[in-house]
């Protein structure tokens, strides 16, 4: 049957969109011609932003954008305008900013109430219906009755809007200390909760930023009582009912306090990025728990993220179908008791013991989601088992199990293709393969970087944003760049083929060329190719993702290493100068850029691997956890000034440098790696 409505979203290829395309409500795409339309009817403009995988916004929907009677007030009063965050950050960036100035906290659905030229005046996040068809029909009457009051309203909201985001160039120089960073640190630390990691709060959000800079200064400062929470933090995670353990992956974030009961939605982002965090891990502790959380989270991602051609999708919803054919959230996830003991039969008392089927994992209406609570080691121990019996039984059940839940029907998939995540899931990958090193990981990241350079680079040195249905679309942002760069050094720093630092240096030259603020020294969120609303945004403060801006500061520094020459270094340290006030006033959320702190103020290398066996040598210095260093490697001459002129016949050297100095040449890996360890802080 023909569906009853249909607007304009139908043109749309993201999936968030197309969910709307056939509500009553007369939607638009966020576009120009839209924003004109307003202006010529001089309505007010309604802005509601949202995603394939929220919870919320699939609620509100279904409250108010489904019915009739609402779609009557919203279609009369505005014109309005459906926005997918995930394909337009840089405008979800200006009304989360004015969303949280107007009441004090951000989420999704964002809904936003502007002028016809952009200008906000109010804002939401969720509201029922009889909320929602109240408060349009009153600012609808207020822009007609009192127009003076709210065109003087929105007119401040943008100059707030504009100033938060102003950054200044600093006369001072960089003087940002390891003695502040122990301080801020220590500072920062009284909110870590050190029985259950993360913080003393719920929700719990797992922010793999902040636990890699953490990682990163406890083994450079050889902070015990740090690397501890780390350690926890890691491994409550693992064990949490966040991490799926019957299909692997990382879902948003958990409810709770013990990581138990998670938002089910699960985002490409946080498993590139927990990847990347629990293969450094694994590297700097030789926990088999986190070599093992790496395993299945790949797992997952290529199971259920991944396109024929290697592309990485951007969600799986929270939401899906329960036994009645109702939406619920976690459907696909939970188990019920009974529905266990029959399907796991002789296996079911350790396996529930194991997965705590018990009052601390049950969740809600004879529901459990699976938690560990208890180390292998112990378990084992208790039973009288093997380690092999342990993980044979263990993967018996899960794996009926997931036979079982393939049978039910599976959340929906956001399958566009998002440059900046994709490049945070392929230097995911190149660091699984750095660390645990399994060519598999090598390949799928080769195959993922090989459908960027086909699809999503242009001509022109541009990147897209977005790809869907075989197409490219949106132009890029910084967050794409920054993404991408970092990757593709990594995928340098594993194969040493010079086509990926080369591609990277490319990348720089078109950021610093299209999207650099001359002033701070920072890079633009968009490029001064495309238009903007309101403002051009500088993004600095890092969250679950880190800011573009650090993405691109760490980035210089490390070219700066393989190209000394073209000037890196004085462009980072004039972003890392401009930005410093804000690490002692807000150091969670800088957390990348203290990461490049440590690194601009402790020890720093080059190592430079020449001769026959530069490969066999570089796998082996690379598994180690350095987080202090780049890698270069060559047979014989290369491009990069490292590499040039140290070729040897019939002998592999390695050189460690620092600054371009390099001490003597030498021919053994375990004397480079002492070295290495000896002369950092480690």
């Amino acid at each position: 049957m023909a569906p009853k409505f249909t607007n304009d979203l139908i043109k749309e290829t993201s999936p968030y969109l197309l969910q709307h395309a056939h509500n009553p409500v007369n939607w638009h795409a966020w576009n120009p011609q839209t924003l004109e339309m307003a202006k010529e009817q001089n309505k007010l403009i309604l802005i509601s932003i949202g995603y394939a995988a929220c919870h919320w916004c699939h609620v509100m929907e279904h409250e108010c954008f489904e019915d009739e009677e609402v779609a009557k007030v919203m279609n009369q009063h505005y014109v309005n305008i459906k926005i997918d965050r995930e394909e337009r950050p840089d405008i979800d960036h200006i009304y989360m900013d004015a969303l949280q100035m107007m009441t004090g906290s951000g989420g999704w659905p964002l809904n936003m109430v502007a002028l016809p030229d952009g200008r906000p005046f109010w804002g939401a996040t969720y509201l029922r219906k009889e909320d929602w068809t109240k408060v349009l029909k009153d600012l609808s009457d207020l822009y007609r009755s009192d127009t003076e009051k709210v065109l003087g309203y929105a007119q401040r909201m943008a100059e707030g809007i504009q100033q938060i985001n102003i950054i200044e160039d600093q006369q001072d120089s960089f003087n940002y200390s390891i003695e502040n960073l122990k301080e801020d640190t220590q500072n920062w630390s009284g909110y870590f909760d050190t029985f259950l990691g993360g913080y003393k709060r719920a929700p719990k959000f797992m922010m793999p930023v902040n636990m890699e800079f953490l990682l990163h200064y406890a083994t450079s400062l050889k902070d015990e009582t740090l690397m501890d929470y780390v350690n926890t933090t890691l491994t409550r995670m693992a064990y949490g009912g966040i991490f799926d353990h019957v299909g692997g992956g990382f879902s948003r974030y958990a409810v709770d306090t013990k990581w138990h009961v998670p938002h089910f939605e699960k985002m490409l982002y946080d498993n590139g990025l927990l990847t990347s965090l629990y293969a450094k891990a694994y590297a700097a502790t030789k926990n088999k728990l986190y070599k093992q959380t790496v395993e299945k989270t790949i797992a997952f991602v290529t199971d259920e993220l991944m396109s024929k051609d290697h592309a990485f999708y951007s969600s799986l919803d929270a939401d899906s179908l329960n036994e009645k054919g109702v939406l619920e959230e976690g459907a696909y996830y939970v188990w019920k008791e009974q529905e266990l003991r029959s399907l796991l039969k002789k296996d079911y008392k350790l396996f529930k013991e194991y997965y705590n089927i018990n009052s601390y994992g049950h969740w809600e209406e004879g529901n459990y989601v699976l938690i560990r609570d208890t180390a292998d080691e112990d378990f084992i121990k208790k039973h009288s088992l093997s380690q092999e019996e342990l993980e044979t039984l263990l993967k018996r059940c899960l794996t009926t199990l997931k036979k079982e839940r393939n049978k039910r029907p599976k959340p929906r998939l956001d399958d566009k293709i998002l440059t900046s995540w994709n490049g945070l899931m392929l230097k995911g990958l190149t660091d699984a393969y750095r660390y645990i090193q399994k060519e598999v990981y090598l390949d799928l990241a080769l195959k993922n970087a090989n459908f960027l350079i086909k699809n999503i680079f242009r001509k022109d040195g541009e990147l897209y944003h977005n790809h869907k249905n075989g197409k490219s679309s949106i132009n890029g942002y910084l967050e794409d760049y920054a993404a991408v760069i970092d990757a593709f050094i990594g995928l340098y720093e594993t194969t040493f083929n010079e086509h990926w630092i080369q591609q990277a240096s490319n990348l720089t030259s078109y950021c610093l060329s299209n999207f650099m603020d001359e002033e701070s020294g920072l890079f633009f969120f968009t490029s001064k190719k495309d238009s903007y609303v309101i403002r051009r945004t500088l993004e600095v403060a890092d969250n679950v993702i880190p800011s573009s801006n650090s993405i691109m500061a760490k980035n210089l520094l490390k070219l700066s290493k393989y190209y000394p020459e073209l000037g890196y270094k004085d462009i980072y340290m004039k972003m890392l100068k401009n930005v410093q006030d804000n690490f002692s006033q807000n150091t969670q959320s800088y957390a990348n850029w203290l990461d490049l702190v440590l690194n601009e103020q402790l020890p720093f290398y080059e190592i430079a691997i020449v001769g026959d066996d530069y490969v066999e040598k570089a796998v082996e210095i690379n598994k180690n956890y350095l987080p202090n260093t780049v890698i270069c490697g060559t047979k014989k001459e290369g491009n990069i000034s490292l590499l040039k002129d140290r070729y040897i016949e019939n002998s592999t050297q390695i050189y460690i440098c620092s600054h371009g100095a390099c001490q003597l040449p030498l021919t053994h890996t375990s004397k480079a790696l002492t070295q290495l360890l000896k002369n950092s802080p480690h």
